[in-house]
């Protein structure tokens, strides 16, 4: 019967191909987009509003804060979800024992080479989460990379060797405390006489301009949505790879 689920998925492409004829040429200065009133103050005012050279991080964590915001929480929720079903369903099968589970010892190849690779990716991954306000990165991408390195450690070892470093009440603590930086910071905000997220208003505590405190303010914000993107990232990894049981794994 698979080839009837084939069936929507050509359908479905076609569709998408057919679609994707009325799009404008890729960096075309005549594009809806770029003509739009929207793009033009971006462009024009971005540098001068935050002092941060990436549009795209300006308008993610200062334009559209709040939503940004939303979607870090979204993901939390999301993950605590997928926790809360995985877990509930596993404890069912808590006395079975798949076929492929078995006790084997880490390769020394494998596990010798994660060893020198971790530390790397990591560094990397604050590079990206520190450096999105100049080059494309973020908090997001950095998350993703972060949370990729302790998915690592649990495949080159096994997922018990992952949760010593990184346990499940940990990874909801750190979860929960990207959004109270995330959070905080605009409530601070608020507290020094200004609106929630109106980064400016931190020139009250930090020694430098309305802008550059925008600036500095944005990158608390995105070390939040690291350790929350982090944090769940690796959370999703353990339970779907255990069916909520937290052992063996891939």
């Amino acid at each position: 019967m698979k080839w009837i689920s084939l069936i929507p998925v050509v359908g479905v492409g076609v569709l998408l191909l057919f679609a994707a004829q009325d799009f404008p040429e890729w960096g075309d200065p005549q594009s809806p987009a770029s003509q739009s009133p929207v793009a033009s103050h971006f462009i024009n005012n971005t540098g001068v509003d935050t002092e941060v050279p990436n549009m795209v991080t300006a308008v993610l964590a200062d334009y559209r804060g709040f939503d940004t915001m939303f979607e870090t929480v979204v993901v939390f929720i999301a993950g605590i979800a997928v926790l809360a079903i995985l877990k509930g369903s596993g404890g069912r099968r808590r006395g079975t024992r798949r076929a492929y589970e078995v006790e084997a010892e880490p390769d020394i190849i494998v596990t010798h080479t994660v060893r020198l690779m971790v530390p790397v990716i990591q560094i990397f991954a604050f590079y990206v989460l520190a450096h999105g306000h100049v080059s494309p990165g973020g908090g997001f991408q950095g998350g993703v990379v972060m949370g990729a390195s302790f998915i690592l450690v649990a495949l080159a070892w096994d997922l018990d060797h992952a949760l010593v470093r990184m346990s499940l009440p940990r990874c909801m603590a750190i979860a929960a405390a990207g959004i109270i930086i995330y959070a905080g910071i605009g409530f601070l905000s608020m507290f020094l006489g200004g609106e929630f997220l109106d980064y400016a208003e931190l020139e009250k505590v930090l020694p430098v301009s309305r802008e550059m405190a925008r600036y500095h303010a944005m990158l608390g914000v995105e070390i939040g949505v690291g350790f929350t993107v982090t944090s769940i990232m690796f959370a999703l990894y353990a339970n779907l790879s255990t069916e909520g049981r937290l052992k063996g794994g891939l």
